[in-house]
Protein backbone atom coordinates (compact mmCIF):
# COMPACT_ATOMS: atom_id res chain seq x y z
CA UNK A 1 0.00 0.00 0.00
CA UNK A 2 1.03 3.66 -0.03
CA UNK A 3 3.22 4.78 -3.14
CA UNK A 4 4.44 2.91 -5.68
CA UNK A 5 8.23 2.07 -6.64
CA UNK A 6 8.73 5.04 -9.65
CA UNK A 7 9.46 7.87 -7.63
CA UNK A 8 12.27 7.31 -4.32
CA UNK A 9 9.93 9.03 -1.55
CA UNK A 10 11.15 12.40 -0.40
CA UNK A 11 11.69 12.07 3.24
CA UNK A 12 13.33 14.22 6.81
CA UNK A 13 16.68 14.91 5.98
CA UNK A 14 16.46 15.36 1.74
CA UNK A 15 17.23 18.36 -0.12
CA UNK A 16 17.07 19.73 -3.15
CA UNK A 17 14.30 20.76 -6.01
CA UNK A 18 11.87 18.40 -5.17
CA UNK A 19 11.53 19.39 -1.96
CA UNK A 20 11.47 23.05 -2.94
CA UNK A 21 8.38 21.77 -5.61
CA UNK A 22 6.97 19.93 -2.24
CA UNK A 23 7.10 23.40 0.24
CA UNK A 24 5.44 25.45 -2.67
CA UNK A 25 2.52 23.10 -2.87
CA UNK A 26 2.35 23.10 0.84
CA UNK A 27 2.27 26.76 0.92
CA UNK A 28 -0.14 27.38 -2.17
CA UNK A 29 -2.73 24.99 0.28
CA UNK A 30 -2.04 27.33 3.13
CA UNK A 31 0.02 24.36 5.08
CA UNK A 32 3.18 25.89 5.69
CA UNK A 33 3.63 29.76 6.17
CA UNK A 34 4.51 31.66 3.28
CA UNK A 35 7.39 33.39 4.89
CA UNK A 36 9.96 30.82 4.35
CA UNK A 37 9.60 28.12 7.04
CA UNK A 38 11.03 25.85 6.38
CA UNK A 39 13.86 28.13 5.03
CA UNK A 40 14.47 27.52 1.58
CA UNK A 41 16.97 30.60 1.65
CA UNK A 42 20.19 29.61 0.21
CA UNK A 43 23.10 28.86 2.68
CA UNK A 44 25.86 30.69 1.58
CA UNK A 45 26.26 32.93 -1.64
CA UNK A 46 25.76 31.92 -4.76
CA UNK A 47 24.54 28.37 -3.99
CA UNK A 48 20.67 27.95 -5.73
CA UNK A 49 17.76 28.38 -3.36
CA UNK A 50 16.35 25.63 -4.83
CA UNK A 51 19.08 23.11 -3.70
CA UNK A 52 18.76 24.23 -0.44
CA UNK A 53 15.35 23.33 0.46
CA UNK A 54 15.59 20.49 3.16
CA UNK A 55 12.95 18.21 4.22
CA UNK A 56 13.02 19.06 8.06
CA UNK A 57 10.83 18.24 10.82
CA UNK A 58 8.19 20.63 10.31
CA UNK A 59 8.16 19.63 6.47
CA UNK A 60 7.35 16.10 7.86
CA UNK A 61 4.81 16.89 10.33
CA UNK A 62 2.74 19.07 7.46
CA UNK A 63 3.03 16.14 5.53
CA UNK A 64 1.40 14.02 7.52
CA UNK A 65 -1.29 15.96 8.58
CA UNK A 66 -2.29 16.62 4.50
CA UNK A 67 -2.05 12.55 4.19
CA UNK A 68 -4.41 12.04 6.95
CA UNK A 69 -6.99 14.85 5.90
CA UNK A 70 -6.60 13.42 2.78
CA UNK A 71 -7.01 9.35 3.53
CA UNK A 72 -3.30 8.26 2.37
CA UNK A 73 -1.15 5.96 4.25
CA UNK A 74 0.24 8.65 7.16
CA UNK A 75 3.99 8.03 7.05
CA UNK A 76 5.30 11.60 6.51
CA UNK A 77 7.31 10.97 3.21
CA UNK A 78 6.24 12.04 -0.15
CA UNK A 79 6.14 9.41 -2.95
CA UNK A 80 4.34 9.03 -6.08
CA UNK A 81 0.19 9.06 -4.08
CA UNK A 82 1.06 12.07 -1.79
CA UNK A 83 2.97 13.91 -4.53
CA UNK A 84 0.35 13.28 -6.56
CA UNK A 85 -2.76 14.19 -4.38
CA UNK A 86 -0.70 17.69 -2.88
CA UNK A 87 -0.89 18.68 -6.97
CA UNK A 88 -4.48 17.98 -7.24
CA UNK A 89 -5.34 19.74 -4.07
CA UNK A 90 -3.84 22.62 -6.08
CA UNK A 91 -6.94 23.07 -7.96
CA UNK A 92 -10.29 24.98 -7.49
CA UNK A 93 -13.12 24.81 -10.11
CA UNK A 94 -12.68 27.71 -12.51
CA UNK A 95 -9.01 27.32 -12.47
CA UNK A 96 -8.96 25.36 -16.20
CA UNK A 97 -10.93 24.35 -18.31
CA UNK A 98 -11.89 20.59 -17.49
CA UNK A 99 -12.92 17.99 -20.53
CA UNK A 100 -12.13 14.04 -20.80
CA UNK A 101 -8.67 13.10 -21.72
CA UNK A 102 -8.85 9.19 -22.07
CA UNK A 103 -4.96 9.62 -22.75
CA UNK A 104 -4.69 11.38 -19.52
CA UNK A 105 -7.11 11.62 -17.56
CA UNK A 106 -7.36 15.40 -15.52
CA UNK A 107 -7.47 14.94 -11.90
CA UNK A 108 -8.00 17.50 -8.84
CA UNK A 109 -10.29 19.03 -6.36
CA UNK A 110 -11.40 21.13 -9.22
CA UNK A 111 -12.86 17.88 -10.83
CA UNK A 112 -14.73 16.77 -7.14
CA UNK A 113 -16.16 20.14 -7.17
CA UNK A 114 -17.79 19.51 -10.79
CA UNK A 115 -18.84 15.95 -9.93
CA UNK A 116 -20.10 16.82 -6.77
CA UNK A 117 -21.98 20.38 -8.70
CA UNK A 118 -23.57 17.96 -11.09
CA UNK A 119 -25.18 15.45 -8.70
CA UNK A 120 -26.72 18.39 -6.74
CA UNK A 121 -28.33 19.09 -9.83
CA UNK A 122 -29.75 15.63 -10.72
CA UNK A 123 -27.15 14.69 -13.09
CA UNK A 124 -25.05 11.52 -12.69
CA UNK A 125 -21.43 11.92 -13.10
CA UNK A 126 -20.49 9.02 -11.87
CA UNK A 127 -18.01 8.22 -8.78
CA UNK A 128 -16.97 11.53 -6.93
CA UNK A 129 -13.81 10.40 -6.92
CA UNK A 130 -11.78 13.89 -8.86
CA UNK A 131 -10.81 11.72 -12.16
CA UNK A 132 -12.38 13.34 -15.27
CA UNK A 133 -13.58 10.33 -16.86
CA UNK A 134 -16.32 9.40 -19.55
CA UNK A 135 -19.23 9.33 -17.45
CA UNK A 136 -18.42 12.98 -15.76
CA UNK A 137 -18.42 13.99 -19.77
CA UNK A 138 -21.64 12.17 -20.02
CA UNK A 139 -22.88 14.05 -16.75
CA UNK A 140 -21.49 17.52 -18.29
CA UNK A 141 -22.95 16.81 -21.67
CA UNK A 142 -26.26 15.85 -20.67
CA UNK A 143 -26.57 19.18 -18.10
CA UNK A 144 -25.00 21.34 -20.74
CA UNK A 145 -27.90 20.30 -23.86
CA UNK A 146 -30.62 20.54 -20.53
CA UNK A 147 -29.58 24.51 -20.16
CA UNK A 148 -29.13 25.15 -23.79
CA UNK A 149 -25.48 25.66 -23.66
CA UNK A 150 -22.99 24.13 -26.31
CA UNK A 151 -22.91 20.36 -25.59
CA UNK A 152 -18.95 19.67 -26.05
CA UNK A 153 -18.57 18.00 -22.64
CA UNK A 154 -15.52 20.98 -21.79
CA UNK A 155 -16.40 22.91 -18.52
CA UNK A 156 -15.17 26.09 -19.78
CA UNK A 157 -16.62 29.84 -18.29
CA UNK A 158 -20.19 29.60 -19.77
CA UNK A 159 -20.60 26.16 -17.73
CA UNK A 160 -19.47 27.49 -14.51
CA UNK A 161 -21.07 30.13 -14.53
CA UNK A 162 -24.50 28.03 -15.04
CA UNK A 163 -23.81 25.86 -12.61
CA UNK A 164 -22.83 28.66 -9.89
CA UNK A 165 -26.58 29.64 -10.89
CA UNK A 166 -28.78 27.03 -10.14
CA UNK A 167 -29.59 25.69 -6.32
CA UNK A 168 -29.62 22.18 -5.94
CA UNK A 169 -32.64 19.74 -7.13
CA UNK A 170 -31.63 16.83 -5.21
CA UNK A 171 -32.15 16.89 -1.11
CA UNK A 172 -31.98 13.86 1.68
CA UNK A 173 -28.47 13.37 1.63
CA UNK A 174 -25.62 12.95 -0.94
CA UNK A 175 -26.83 12.33 -4.20
CA UNK A 176 -24.75 9.80 -5.85
CA UNK A 177 -24.74 7.87 -2.44
CA UNK A 178 -28.37 7.14 -2.41
CA UNK A 179 -28.27 6.37 -6.57
CA UNK A 180 -25.44 4.28 -5.42
CA UNK A 181 -27.41 2.37 -2.96
CA UNK A 182 -30.51 2.17 -4.45
CA UNK A 183 -29.09 0.81 -7.65
CA UNK A 184 -27.39 -2.33 -5.32
CA UNK A 185 -31.10 -2.92 -3.58
CA UNK A 186 -32.95 -2.50 -6.76
CA UNK A 187 -30.97 -5.57 -8.73
CA UNK A 188 -32.05 -8.20 -6.57
CA UNK A 189 -30.68 -10.15 -3.94
CA UNK A 190 -28.98 -13.37 -5.70
CA UNK A 191 -25.42 -13.52 -6.78
CA UNK A 192 -26.48 -15.30 -10.35
CA UNK A 193 -24.84 -13.00 -13.17
CA UNK A 194 -23.13 -10.43 -10.84
CA UNK A 195 -19.23 -10.15 -11.84
CA UNK A 196 -16.91 -9.99 -8.88
CA UNK A 197 -13.22 -9.51 -8.91
CA UNK A 198 -10.83 -10.72 -6.07
CA UNK A 199 -7.63 -9.10 -5.90
CA UNK A 200 -4.83 -11.13 -3.73
CA UNK A 201 -2.18 -8.86 -2.83
CA UNK A 202 1.38 -9.09 -4.28
CA UNK A 203 2.74 -11.98 -5.96
CA UNK A 204 5.85 -13.06 -8.29
CA UNK A 205 8.94 -12.00 -6.84
CA UNK A 206 6.84 -9.35 -4.62
CA UNK A 207 6.51 -12.08 -1.71
CA UNK A 208 4.84 -9.46 1.14
CA UNK A 209 5.97 -10.28 4.44
CA UNK A 210 7.28 -13.60 4.85
CA UNK A 211 7.34 -15.97 7.99
CA UNK A 212 9.60 -19.32 7.70
CA UNK A 213 8.91 -20.61 4.33
CA UNK A 214 5.03 -18.38 4.45
CA UNK A 215 5.33 -15.59 2.43
CA UNK A 216 1.90 -13.00 2.52
CA UNK A 217 1.47 -13.52 -1.53
CA UNK A 218 0.84 -17.67 -1.38
CA UNK A 219 -1.42 -16.97 2.01
CA UNK A 220 -3.57 -14.38 0.32
CA UNK A 221 -3.44 -16.21 -3.00
CA UNK A 222 -4.88 -19.26 -1.30
CA UNK A 223 -7.32 -17.06 0.76
CA UNK A 224 -8.30 -15.98 -3.00
CA UNK A 225 -8.65 -19.35 -4.38
CA UNK A 226 -11.27 -20.18 -1.63
CA UNK A 227 -13.03 -17.81 -1.84
CA UNK A 228 -13.60 -17.53 -5.72
CA UNK A 229 -14.64 -21.26 -4.76
CA UNK A 230 -17.35 -19.99 -3.02
CA UNK A 231 -18.66 -17.18 -4.51
CA UNK A 232 -18.74 -19.31 -7.75
CA UNK A 233 -20.71 -22.01 -6.35
CA UNK A 234 -23.25 -19.57 -5.37
CA UNK A 235 -23.52 -19.08 -8.79
CA UNK A 236 -21.27 -15.38 -9.22
CA UNK A 237 -18.83 -14.96 -11.92
CA UNK A 238 -15.38 -14.41 -10.23
CA UNK A 239 -12.24 -13.12 -11.42
CA UNK A 240 -8.54 -12.75 -10.17
CA UNK A 241 -6.27 -10.29 -10.80
CA UNK A 242 -3.47 -12.35 -10.94
CA UNK A 243 -2.00 -16.25 -10.91
CA UNK A 244 0.50 -17.15 -8.53
CA UNK A 245 3.36 -15.98 -10.25
CA UNK A 246 2.20 -12.71 -11.28
CA UNK A 247 2.45 -9.03 -9.80
CA UNK A 248 -0.04 -6.77 -11.59
CA UNK A 249 0.61 -2.76 -11.16
CA UNK A 250 -2.36 -1.29 -8.59
CA UNK A 251 -3.53 0.11 -12.41
CA UNK A 252 -3.12 -3.26 -14.28
CA UNK A 253 -5.31 -4.71 -11.09
CA UNK A 254 -8.29 -2.14 -11.11
CA UNK A 255 -7.96 -1.65 -14.71
CA UNK A 256 -8.97 -5.07 -15.29
CA UNK A 257 -11.74 -5.19 -12.98
CA UNK A 258 -13.22 -2.27 -15.04
CA UNK A 259 -12.68 -4.23 -17.96
CA UNK A 260 -14.27 -6.82 -16.66
CA UNK A 261 -16.98 -4.29 -15.26
CA UNK A 262 -17.14 -6.02 -12.09
CA UNK A 263 -20.05 -5.06 -9.46
CA UNK A 264 -17.85 -5.43 -6.65
CA UNK A 265 -13.85 -5.62 -5.92
CA UNK A 266 -12.43 -7.26 -3.34
CA UNK A 267 -8.52 -6.84 -2.54
CA UNK A 268 -6.79 -8.85 0.50
CA UNK A 269 -3.71 -8.72 2.30
CA UNK A 270 -2.12 -9.54 5.54
CA UNK A 271 -0.06 -7.42 7.77
CA UNK A 272 2.71 -7.03 9.50
CA UNK A 273 4.30 -4.54 12.09
CA UNK A 274 7.71 -3.85 14.04
CA UNK A 275 5.29 -4.03 16.89
CA UNK A 276 4.79 -7.33 18.31
CA UNK A 277 1.29 -6.37 19.48
CA UNK A 278 0.40 -5.31 16.17
CA UNK A 279 -2.78 -7.73 15.42
CA UNK A 280 -6.63 -7.81 13.84
CA UNK A 281 -8.80 -7.04 11.07
CA UNK A 282 -9.33 -3.80 9.27
CA UNK A 283 -11.20 -3.08 6.02
CA UNK A 284 -10.51 -0.49 3.62
CA UNK A 285 -12.91 1.93 1.38
CA UNK A 286 -12.88 4.51 -0.79
CA UNK A 287 -13.21 7.76 1.14
CA UNK A 288 -11.56 11.12 2.29
CA UNK A 289 -12.66 11.31 5.49
CA UNK A 290 -14.71 14.93 4.81
CA UNK A 291 -16.80 14.27 2.29
CA UNK A 292 -16.52 11.64 -0.91
CA UNK A 293 -17.11 8.39 -0.56
CA UNK A 294 -18.46 4.95 -1.69
CA UNK A 295 -21.51 4.28 0.16
CA UNK A 296 -21.75 0.24 -0.63
CA UNK A 297 -17.62 0.20 -0.48
CA UNK A 298 -17.99 1.63 3.26
CA UNK A 299 -21.16 -0.91 3.92
CA UNK A 300 -19.48 -4.12 2.53
CA UNK A 301 -15.89 -3.07 3.99
CA UNK A 302 -18.06 -3.44 7.56
CA UNK A 303 -20.16 -6.24 6.48
CA UNK A 304 -17.03 -8.69 5.48
CA UNK A 305 -14.63 -6.57 8.45
CA UNK A 306 -17.36 -8.34 11.21
CA UNK A 307 -18.08 -11.22 9.05
CA UNK A 308 -14.60 -12.16 9.57
CA UNK A 309 -13.95 -11.06 13.11
CA UNK A 310 -17.30 -13.32 14.25
CA UNK A 311 -16.06 -16.61 12.40
CA UNK A 312 -12.18 -16.27 13.38
CA UNK A 313 -12.02 -14.18 16.60
CA UNK A 314 -9.91 -12.35 15.47
CA UNK A 315 -9.18 -8.40 16.93
CA UNK A 316 -11.44 -5.92 14.94
CA UNK A 317 -9.46 -2.74 13.89
CA UNK A 318 -12.57 -0.93 12.28
CA UNK A 319 -13.12 0.35 8.78
CA UNK A 320 -11.50 3.20 7.41
CA UNK A 321 -11.82 5.81 4.16
CA UNK A 322 -8.65 5.78 1.98
CA UNK A 323 -7.58 7.13 -1.29
CA UNK A 324 -5.18 4.68 -2.10
CA UNK A 325 -5.71 4.31 -6.19
CA UNK A 326 -6.20 0.92 -5.80
CA UNK A 327 -10.03 2.14 -4.04
CA UNK A 328 -10.24 5.41 -5.94
CA UNK A 329 -9.80 4.01 -9.64
CA UNK A 330 -12.40 1.30 -9.62
CA UNK A 331 -15.46 1.90 -10.86
CA UNK A 332 -17.62 -0.21 -8.92
CA UNK A 333 -17.40 -0.47 -5.12
CA UNK A 334 -14.05 -1.71 -3.70
CA UNK A 335 -12.48 -2.59 -0.26
CA UNK A 336 -9.38 -3.37 0.65
CA UNK A 337 -9.74 -6.50 3.86
CA UNK A 338 -6.47 -7.23 5.69
CA UNK A 339 -7.33 -10.58 7.14
CA UNK A 340 -4.53 -10.46 10.26
CA UNK A 341 -1.03 -9.74 10.73
CA UNK A 342 1.42 -12.04 9.94
CA UNK A 343 4.41 -10.52 12.25
CA UNK A 344 1.85 -11.70 15.14
CA UNK A 345 2.38 -15.51 16.48
CA UNK A 346 -1.51 -15.84 18.02
CA UNK A 347 -2.62 -14.25 14.20
CA UNK A 348 0.24 -15.78 12.30
CA UNK A 349 -1.16 -19.59 13.77
CA UNK A 350 -4.41 -18.85 12.84
CA UNK A 351 -3.83 -17.69 9.35
CA UNK A 352 -1.57 -20.78 8.93
CA UNK A 353 -4.97 -23.44 9.40
CA UNK A 354 -6.38 -24.04 6.14
CA UNK A 355 -9.72 -24.59 8.28
CA UNK A 356 -9.44 -20.80 9.27
CA UNK A 357 -8.61 -19.60 5.81
CA UNK A 358 -11.55 -21.75 4.83
CA UNK A 359 -14.10 -19.61 7.81
CA UNK A 360 -12.39 -16.22 6.57
CA UNK A 361 -13.62 -17.61 2.95
CA UNK A 362 -17.12 -18.31 3.88
CA UNK A 363 -16.96 -14.80 5.37
CA UNK A 364 -16.25 -12.82 2.59
CA UNK A 365 -19.13 -14.89 0.89
CA UNK A 366 -21.91 -13.96 3.26
CA UNK A 367 -20.99 -10.63 3.59
CA UNK A 368 -21.24 -10.44 -0.61
CA UNK A 369 -24.66 -12.16 -0.34
CA UNK A 370 -25.41 -9.74 2.74
CA UNK A 371 -24.66 -6.82 0.52
CA UNK A 372 -27.47 -7.83 -2.37
CA UNK A 373 -30.23 -8.34 0.46
CA UNK A 374 -33.11 -5.98 1.27
CA UNK A 375 -31.81 -4.53 4.86
CA UNK A 376 -35.35 -5.79 6.25
CA UNK A 377 -34.00 -9.35 5.76
CA UNK A 378 -30.47 -9.29 6.50
CA UNK A 379 -29.58 -11.77 9.02
CA UNK A 380 -27.36 -10.99 12.26
CA UNK A 381 -23.51 -11.15 11.92
CA UNK A 382 -22.30 -14.71 11.50
CA UNK A 383 -25.11 -16.23 11.37
CA UNK A 384 -25.65 -16.35 7.58
CA UNK A 385 -25.19 -19.44 5.92
CA UNK A 386 -26.13 -20.33 2.49
CA UNK A 387 -28.83 -22.82 1.57
CA UNK A 388 -27.20 -26.36 0.42
CA UNK A 389 -26.68 -26.75 -3.46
Amino acid sequence: MGTDSHMEPLRLGDRGPAVADVHAALRSLGLLPSDGQPADAPQSAGEPALDAAEFDAATELVVRHFQQVRGLSVDGRVGEETYRALNEARWSLGDRLLRYDPERPTRGDDVINLQDRLHELGYDAGPVDGVFGPETEVGLRTFQRDYGLTSDGTCGPATLRALRQLGRKVTGGRPQLLRQSASFVESGPHLIGRRIVVDPGHGGTETGFTAGETTEADLVFDLASRIEGRLAAAGATVYLTRGRDQNPSPAERTAFANDARADLFISLHLDAHASEHARGVASYYYGTGSGASSTVGEQFANLARREVIARTGMLDLGSHPKTWDLLRMTRMPAVRLDCGYLSHPVDRLLLLDARVRSAVAHAVLAAVQRLFLPAEADPPTGTFVLPAP
